[in-house]
Parts: C-alpha cells; sequence; structure tokens
C-alpha cells in the first residue's frame, strides 16, 4: 500500500481482527502485528496504531475513543472559527471607534 493511499474501515477492521485473533499464535503482539502488516502491505506501526485503537474504542485501553477523538477536532474547529470572529469584531471596533473619534463635532 502507497503511503498516498487511504485503506478503507472494512480493510483496517480486518487486519485488526487478524491481530486480535492470531495473537497467540506469535511469541508478541509486535510479532504478530509484523507478520500480518506484511501480509496486507502496510507497515507495522500504522497496524499497530489502527490496533490501539481499536483497543481504545472497546475500552481495553485507556485513552479517547475514536468518537471523542472526532468531537475534539469538532470543538477545536469550532473554538477556532469563533476566534477568528472575535478577532474581526475588535478590529471592527476598533475602526468605527476611531473613525467615530476622526468625525468633526456637531454643536
Amino acid at each position: 500500500m502507497k503511503s498516498s493511499e487511504r485503506a478503507s474501515p472494512e480493510s483496517r477492521e480486518r487486519a485488526v481482527r487478524m491481530v486480535l485473533d492470531h495473537q497467540a499464535e506469535y511469541s508478541s503482539q509486535w510479532a504478530a502485528m509484523n507478520s500480518i502488516s506484511a501480509k496486507i502491505g502496510c507497515t507495522t506501526e500504522t497496524l499497530r496504531r489502527w490496533v490501539r485503537q481499536a483497543e481504545r474504542d472497546q475500552g481495553l485501553r485507556p485513552g479517547p475513543t475514536s468518537e471523542e477523538q472526532d468531537r475534539i477536532k469538532s470543538l477545536e474547529r469550532e473554538v477556532r472559527e469563533l476566534r477568528q470572529a472575535n478577532e474581526i469584531l475588535r478590529k471592527a471596533s476598533a475602526y468605527f471607534a476611531q473613525a467615530e473619534l476622526d468625525r468633526p463635532f456637531k454643536r
């Protein structure tokens, strides 16, 4: 698999299932990942990350689940957009306040 190609969710699930189902046949989970990653055409590190995330999603390992990570990304995006909007409003307010000061005084 080329680095620019993304594995389908089905392929990821199948690879993770293979590791979890067959890890008893190997000396370690890492050895199972090495063997299976070579067979499916991805790097061992990529497969390790998939397995670790699957373990978090199943509650077997501490850390944020995929759903929680998606929610965090969404909230970070929203915060970034709100900060940009606040900055625009702050600059507009300063601009209009300056324009008000520059206007001639009415009697």
